[in-house]
């Protein structure tokens, strides 16, 4: 009985010992890929070309504060510098993204956070426009509320026919104020109050037929579609094209005589500069223009 009852515990303790074994197996796995959080952006750049790409698929890339802040880094990361000539902003996904987070937006988190959260909006979506290169939303999907607002915010949007696009922030009891400012520059003002006060979102073709975006294109062809665009940008005067994205911004907000007069001096200094001159002399020699991308003034 006592050579049995050895057996017996040698047994068990063998299966105990395998079943630590395969644990400590599986330990590895389990814990396996843990590392630090992903990045809110990811941003990449190649040949003139900055990819910034909102990387919170499973929050539905909301525009939560670290995600701003981080938008607002990629985007002033060597804006100055000759080796950036456009922007691409698209996202991981299959929502654009969804807004501002509004767990962010309860008041536990009080009126002091909830300004810092609606001024760095605020100043991600001016800089938008204001830095001297264009910027391109590239959009496969669903973008909503501030989402939408930075749609509205880019140069260009390129997008698929699946992409959709509303302010639903009625619904939930937070008017989308602010990002009426940037939709109601971009649409009529009818379409815009509607899509204000209802909700309601528009199809991809009817945000092209408003005015919300550029370019309706197939899933398989937005990368494709996005690339040319920036490409052909790419191949244009930095200078020239930072003169001209400006005097865009500042005529629009001007009455007409004011625009022109604005407009018409621009002109002229560009006219002024080199790659003015350059590119009138290679248009008249019939070859193609070299450019410096540098603000140089031609010379009397």
């Amino acid at each position: 009985m006592r050579v049995n009852m050895a057996r017996s515990l040698l047994w068990r303790a063998a299966g105990v010992l395998q079943l630590s074994r395969s644990t400590l197996r599986l330990e590895p796995r389990r814990f396996y890929g843990q590392t630090e959080p992903e990045p809110p952006t990811v941003i990449q750049q190649h040949e003139g070309i900055r990819r910034i790409i909102l990387n919170n698929p499973r929050k539905r890339n909301a525009l939560s504060l670290s995600m701003l802040e981080s938008l607002r880094e990629n985007i002033l990361t060597d804006v100055d510098s000759n080796d950036l000539r456009v922007i691409i902003i698209s996202a991981k996904g299959p929502v654009f993204s969804s807004g501002h987070d509004l767990k962010e937006l309860t008041s536990t988190q009080g009126r002091d956070y909830h300004t810092q959260v609606f001024n760095t909006c605020s100043q991600v979506m001016t800089l938008i426009q204001d830095i001297p290169v264009p910027v391109i939303a590239m959009v496969n999907g669903v973008a909503t509320a501030a989402g939408c607002q930075l749609v509205a915010s880019c140069d260009i949007a390129v997008v698929t026919e699946k992409s959709t696009f509303a302010t639903p922030g009625v619904n939930v009891g937070l008017f989308c104020s602010t990002p009426a400012v940037a939709i109601g520059r971009a649409v009529p003002r009818k379409v815009a109050m509607e899509m204000l006060f209802t909700g309601t979102p528009i199809s991809a073709h009817d945000a092209l037929l408003h005015g919300l975006v550029s370019k309706v294109v197939p899933e398989e062809r937005l990368e494709e579609e996005t690339l040319a665009i920036a490409q052909r940008v790419c191949e244009a005067s930095r200078p020239v094209v930072a003169l001209g994205k400006a005097t865009f911004q500042r005529q629009m907000a001007q009455g007409r005589d004011a625009a022109y007069a604005t407009a018409s001096k621009v002109m002229v200094d560009n006219l002024a500069l080199t790659e003015g001159q350059e590119g009138i002399r290679a248009f008249i020699e019939k070859r193609k223009p070299v450019w410096s991308h540098k603000v140089e003034k031609a010379h009397d």
